[in-house]
């Protein structure tokens, strides 16, 4: 494998790790805030599908990163 290869999977596992950590941080806020701000119920569903929606794309994005590298 080449360096400048390792080094674009380095980056897109660095993203990956960031991705997670403020989406899980982003949704527990948002929890938390919601009923102290008096948010229906509808935001915690929209806020609960983002955080799908981004948990989702780093799986797909980790799953890519594991194939290339096996593929090596």
């Amino acid at each position: 494998m080449s360096r400048e290869t390792e080094e674009q999977e380095r980056r897109a596992g660095r993203q990956v790790a960031l991705v997670i950590a403020g989406a899980m941080l982003l949704w527990i806020a948002a929890q938390w805030l919601g009923p102290q701000l008096g948010l229906p119920g509808r935001y915690a569903l929209l806020i609960d599908f983002a955080a799908i929606a981004a948990l989702l794309w780093a799986l797909i994005v980790t799953l890519r990163i594991w194939r290339a590298r096996r593929d090596e």
